[in-house]
């Protein structure tokens, strides 16, 4: 069964948006966010609430720059870190619009565009919208502890972003017509596989997650007639700087091409020597935000013309974790092509 599947009719990105907190506005892409709140909180009282708010913000954002109202979006797919997803259903609930919430951990950016071409491809819909968010406080609350704890962090630990993204596709004319983007489609996709990261240990997620960015990367070229020199970058999503060194590792040995190719969003989003991120960036929002604020407008503006991206997720909960079972990773794949 071929994996990779091909879109005849490539869905088009007409908008997009990123919105960050304190920490994202420091980083080397903070003047490229559409919106940062330096005290994370975005007005309201709890952070649960402040990264669901992060989300409809980002929707918004993403509406308003190509014109378009909540009534224009036909399907939404949209997913955060909290458990069974509160944080998207509670913010988003009043756009009316349909839904499908997803948990792929922090390839659920990814995974919600895949899943949002399929349907436009299929015809189910014609436009729709996908939001992803993360909160580092709510994160660390949840899987961790409350950072008023003030536990100490592993080298390897990486920093959950305070971010969020949005992307509204379309594969309608005129709405194509009509915005000044669309210059970018999703032209094929492949879903990942479960892999198993062989470690337990929660405070390296980098690690775990890295062989299964490394078996989607090297399964999509034994199956795609693309090789990797027809990509401009080969980017996951939040390995940070030890999962990422893993990954070359094995691409050096079994895929030497798309090593030099490759980027991290997990590695992209701050700047190590000025923010005490350790290993880097982790959490849903890092690869959303960086594909909106950096990737994309890159994309639009001709600079890339195909980009390989892969979100990384790690599938684990604070119980699995604690019980010794090993931490699971998931690459799903999408092929981004500029038309500029």
């Amino acid at each position: 069964m071929k994996r990779i599947k091909i879109l005849n009719t490539p869905p088009r990105f007409i908008s997009y948006s990123a919105v960050g907190g304190r920490e994202e506005k420091r980083g080397p892409l903070g003047d490229a966010f559409d919106l940062c709140d330096e005290s994370d909180s975005f007005g309201q009282k709890t952070w649960e609430m402040a990264e669901g708010e992060m989300g409809r913000c980002a929707l918004n954002l993403a509406l308003s720059k190509c014109n378009m109202s909540h009534d224009n979006i036909e399907l939404l797919v949209a997913g955060d870190l909290q458990n069974q997803c509160v944080a998207t259903s509670v913010s988003l609930g009043s756009f009316g619009a349909p839904f499908l919430g997803i948990y792929g951990a922090c390839s659920t950016c990814t995974e919600a565009l895949l899943i949002l071409s399929s349907m436009i491809e299929s015809g189910a819909v014609s436009t729709g919208a996908c939001v992803t968010t993360s909160h580092n406080s709510a994160a660390e609350r949840q899987f961790r502890t409350p950072l008023e704890y003030g536990g100490q962090r592993s080298p390897s630990a990486q920093w959950t972003s305070t971010a969020a993204g949005s992307f509204i596709l379309t594969g309608d004319p005129s709405l194509l017509s009509a915005s000044k983007y669309g210059a970018v489609s999703i032209s094929d996709f492949m879903i990942g596989r479960i892999v198993d990261g062989a470690t337990s240990d929660a405070t390296n997620m980098g690690a775990a997650m890295s062989f299964a960015a490394a078996q989607s990367i090297i399964e999509y070229f034994k199956e795609s007639d693309m090789k990797t020199r027809d990509f401009d970058l080969i980017v996951t999503g939040d390995l940070g700087k030890v999962g990422s060194d893993i990954l070359r590792a094995i691409l050096d040995e079994r895929l030497p091409s798309a090593s030099s190719r490759h980027l991290d969003c997990g590695t992209l989003l701050y700047n190590p020597k000025r923010q005490d991120v350790h290993a880097g960036a982790s959490g849903c929002g890092t690869s959303a935000s960086v594909l909106s604020s950096y990737l994309l407008p890159r994309l639009e503006e001709g600079e890339l013309r195909d980009v390989l991206f892969l979100s990384t997720g790690a599938l684990m909960s604070p119980s699995s974790v604690l019980q010794g079972n090993t931490i699971k990773g998931i690459a799903p794949v999408i092929h981004l092509h500029s038309d500029a």
